[in-house]
């Protein structure tokens, strides 16, 4: 009966708009109400669940993206993306996705890249003839890959709730991250040959390489993020902090374009959006531990394994689970309740932990652009001012190219374990 009372308040809460930070506190203060707990219990889970050393990466990498951003990344990034694939045949939506694949090697957050970009990109793209429901729905889409390439703010979550090193995890990432960006590009050039999108006219390879020089500053961020957890000289908190100076010394005197006095105003705003986060950890850490209370994770793994033990079949089980997930809850809080008792299940059935934390996160990242939680969505719907329902339909295509990602991810492990295996090794 508790156990009901939980999982009701948290579907009604959810249901009629409530942030899912305080669905999950209210669902878990009903619960221990209920079963005559102390109500102590609350704020001594949250401390645990927010008492992981490897979490302080995640206000350090929020507030390097915020200082690169405000120091003029965006705008350098876009005209890089532009001069490289802007002259094909639907080249500015394609140059959406590269500048998406860019930018997520800095921000590590979609919800980041589709409000920085969005607000150029699309209506850049209207201006150009392309329609807005598209033009929202590929800034949806592609800013996805953000949170796959290094750095990323869920692989962190998934390093401090399974111990599995953040280094392999931001690695591990990186080719999915490419695959989606490639597939998303393809998909696009797809349909602006079959809809006739308008195209740009080549620029040059002068405007290509002033372009690159342009964003170089930028775009070495993510080499010195990767090149500090490769070479061991720096754990992820310390790479988080370095990305930071580095961040503010490029924004205010290499490329001039962040004052000094706007940085107190940039710190504040990182530390609100980490806040948030952090607290959505600490209640997610409430519910998920009262879920292991009532040994749903055991029933979830003993159920599955009832029905199959054919990792083939557990994997797509999974997946099925996930994306169902996806479209109602937010990534973080997913990822908290879920990621354990599944990483339990993959690995009884002899899949790789690593492996598994790539397609798992992967399949949560296509949740933020899906309804009726699809918070990418709402955001790129906001600046394109278009409606819902126009850019659910026009981002169809988009989803279906990253389920194919999502499939050859999670079916062949190499994608996910070659390139932290080969650098950081076994």
């Amino acid at each position: 009966m508790d156990l009901f009372l939980l999982l009701t308040t948290f579907a009604v809460t959810l249901a009629v708009g409530v942030p899912v930070a305080i669905c999950l506190g209210l669902s878990s203060l009903a619960y221990i109400l209920a079963a005559g707990l102390p109500v102590v219990t609350i704020p001594q889970r949250m401390f645990a669940g927010m008492d992981v050393f490897v979490l302080l990466c995640i206000p350090g990498f929020i507030l390097a993206g915020n200082l690169m951003n405000f120091g003029g990344i965006t705008e350098r990034i876009i005209r890089l993306a532009n001069a490289l694939v802007g002259w094909m045949r639907g080249g500015l939506a394609m140059a959406n996705v590269a500048d998406s694949m860019m930018f997520g090697g800095i921000s590590g957050t979609a919800v980041a890249d589709v409000a920085a970009t969005g607000g150029v990109m699309i209506p850049g793209m209207k201006k150009s003839g392309y329609p807005g429901d598209f033009a929202a729905a590929i800034t949806a889409a592609s800013s996805t890959v953000g949170p796959m390439i290094p750095p990323s703010v869920p692989m962190i979550i998934v390093g401090a709730l399974s111990g599995i090193s953040v280094g392999k995890l931001f690695l591990a990432g990186a080719v999915p991250g490419v695959l989606m960006g490639i597939a998303m590009g393809i998909t696009c050039y797809i349909l602006a040959v079959r809809r006739n999108y308008p195209r740009q006219e080549w620029q040059g390879f002068g405007e290509l390489f002033l372009a690159f020089l342009g964003a170089f500053w930028a775009l070495a961020m993510t080499g010195l993020i990767i090149g500090g957890l490769l070479t061991g000289i720096a754990t992820p908190t310390e790479t988080a902090i370095v990305a930071c100076i580095y961040a503010f010394v490029v924004g205010a005197f290499v490329y001039r374009e962040l004052p000094v006095r706007a940085v107190p105003r940039i710190v504040a705003t990182s530390a609100v959006t980490s806040a948030g986060i952090l607290a959505l950890v600490g209640f997610a850490n409430v519910f998920g531990s009262i879920l292991a209370s009532e040994r749903i994770p055991q029933l979830l793994v003993s159920s599955v394994l009832a029905i199959t033990d054919n990792p083939i079949l557990v994997i797509l089980l999974i997946n099925m689970l996930l994306l169902v997930v996806g479209m109602f809850m937010e990534t973080i809080a997913a990822l908290i309740i879920l990621f354990v008792p599944l990483l339990g299940l993959a690995t009884s059935v002899g899949i790789e932990p690593l492996h598994f934390a790539t397609f798992a996160v992967l399949n949560l990242m296509i949740g933020l652009t899906t309804p009726p939680v699809g918070v990418c969505l709402f955001v790129a719907c906001n600046i394109a001012r278009e409606p819902l329902a126009k850019v659910i339909s026009a981002v169809i295509p988009f989803l279906i190219s990253n389920i194919i990602v999502l499939l050859l991810v999670s079916y062949y492990p190499p994608f996910a374990t070659w390139l932290p295996n080969t650098l950081m090794g076994n």
